[in-house]
């Protein structure tokens, strides 16, 4: 069940970065999960961490989640520009 509910936290992540950043038409929900739980794991425990909330599901770990999930789908569509230029 913590599975289920991480991969699914992972995906709205990704989901609310893709909003972010401009790309709501057609949403990629493969690339929303990997960055949302790439982003989870990287904006949420540091952001976690930083606030001193620990491992526990906080607002911080949850817009720290975002946050790393936006940076993780802008440092892709960067490469994935410059790579077909």
């Amino acid at each position: 069940m913590l599975i289920l509910f991480i991969l699914l936290f992972g995906m709205a992540a990704g989901w609310v970065a893709h909003l972010i950043l401009g790309r709501g038409g057609r949403v990629d929900w493969g690339m929303a999960l990997i960055s949302g739980l790439l982003g989870s794991l990287l904006g949420g425990m540091v952001a976690s961490l930083i606030a001193g909330d620990g491992l526990r599901i906080r607002p911080s770990g949850i817009i720290g989640s975002i946050v790393g999930a936006v940076i993780i789908l802008a440092v892709v569509g960067a490469v994935r520009g410059r790579s077909s230029a």
